[in-house]
């Protein structure tokens, strides 16, 4: 897997590999029978890649079991100051994606140290002093240490949590129960995807999982939105795998898992909000389903000269007519470059239907008998693109008097008659 990812992402992309936990399965009868036993697989990995060289990941933790509520001494450093030897205090520096500190900033630890000492370590102890002056760095001396002149050691303030490796062994791949009570065997682990997503740092990105399932993906982004008010989306891609019609989920209704996948999303956003009434009051739980297909258009529309040598009707209509006013709204939005998240107002302008995009971005209309007197309001709102059907003109004059219009009230706008 390594070697394919390396050749489709570029082996430089390559981040780290994480393992994960796998559900351990009883050891098979047959195996056991004849005497054949062997270690069961315990974990499975996960390999990050990563195409921009600003991605850093971020430094992600998780809680400890037991914590102790006092801090702790650890050499990290020694005075015989050797850059490669030398663990640092401050952190990640994002600038240079290395663990960096300054003797200065060591210094000031080290002052911190010596004033407890000096004046406060017979009235409280060195945690209650930290919380109290707010101070989470202390650096000490010891004489007989390590390093030419003594080592030095830093102090570390008590956590119930830790930064977590690559051992992301506690998070168990599928999900531990249902959350949502689905007929859908071995979703993936909402608390693992979740984790995913935090380690990008990512707040307003694009979460893209191509092959979603029970949309577990979609769950994750929604609870992380309610949790940090970020304003991620997600595009989940599934196959409509058809249920076999013994399983439970066709039983209960489901005819392929992109309706498992559907049904998921509508039940977790109803119940992150009911969950959290005071912090999801704006959050978006909405989503749109759409499908590939073939083209809306017939044959005559790509190749005209065929169809005229086959002696067809000049009069046949360039849309199949199975296509929806939908259908060809989505088809625009995609050739326009229209985000199909974009909000969408159905409006009425004249008397017929028109689709406001993304407000005033796009409108459209595809209803029939079309007048001067609609393709004018229109273009009176002055839209970056315009798009309507050549069936919907309502007579020849609209068609002469179509480019007039916009040329006069919004020659900025691209138009398209489909």
């Amino acid at each position: 897997m390594r070697k394919i990812c390396d050749e489709i992402f570029a082996e430089y992309n390559y981040r780290n590999a994480l393992l994960v936990r796998r559900r351990i399965k009883s050891l098979n009868s047959q195996f056991a029978s004849n005497g054949l036993w062997s270690l069961n697989v315990g974990f499975e990995y996960i390999l990050i890649y990563a195409k921009s060289d600003l991605f850093l990941m971020t430094a992600l933790r998780y809680k400890k079991e037991n914590s102790s509520k006092k801090g702790r001494w650890d050499v990290f450093w020694s005075n015989a100051d050797r850059p490669t030897m030398r663990y640092d205090i401050l952190g990640f520096t994002p600038e240079t994606g290395q663990w960096r500190n300054s003797k200065e900033k060591a210094y000031i630890a080290i002052s911190n140290y010596q004033t407890y000492v000096e004046e406060y370590s017979d009235k409280m102890t060195i945690e209650e002093y930290a919380e109290k002056y707010g101070i989470t760095e202390f650096v000490r001396r010891i004489p007989n240490g390590t390093g030419k002149n003594g080592g030095v050691q830093h102090w570390v303030a008590p956590s119930d949590t830790a930064l977590r490796t690559n051992n992301w062994t506690d998070i168990e791949v599928s999900q531990i129960g249902k959350e949502i009570q689905l007929p859908f065997d071995n979703p993936k682990s909402k608390q693992l995807i979740a984790e995913l997503i935090r380690l990008c740092g990512c707040k307003n990105d694009i979460i893209l999982d191509f092959f979603s399932g029970s949309a577990t993906t979609a769950h994750a982004v929604m609870q992380l939105n309610a949790e940090d008010g970020g304003k991620r989306k997600f595009i989940m891609v599934q196959l409509p795998e058809v249920c076999a019609e013994n399983s439970e989920a066709y039983k209960a209704g489901y005819k392929n898992i992109c309706e498992i996948g559907k049904e998921r999303i509508r039940r977790a956003g109803k119940k992150i909000k009911e969950e959290n009434p005071l912090t999801t009051q704006d959050l978006d739980i909405g989503f749109r389903v759409l499908k590939c297909d073939s083209s809306n258009m017939e044959d005559v529309y790509f190749t005209p000269k065929e169809y005229m040598d086959k002696q067809q009707s000049l009069f046949v209509d360039n849309i199949k007519k199975d296509r929806s006013d939908e259908d060809l709204l989505f088809d625009a939005m995609l050739k326009l470059d229209t985000p199909l998240s974009s909000k969408i107002e159905k409006i009425s302008i004249a008397g017929k239907t028109v689709y406001n995009v993304a407000q005033g971005h796009l409108i459209a209309c595809f209803d029939k008998n079309v007048t001067d007197e609609v393709i004018t309001a229109i273009a009176k709102e002055m839209p970056s693109y315009f798009v309507m059907r050549d069936s919907s003109q309502a007579d020849d004059s609209v068609a002469i008097n179509f480019e007039q219009i916009f040329n006069t009230y919004s020659p900025q706008t691209v138009r398209r008659v489909l």
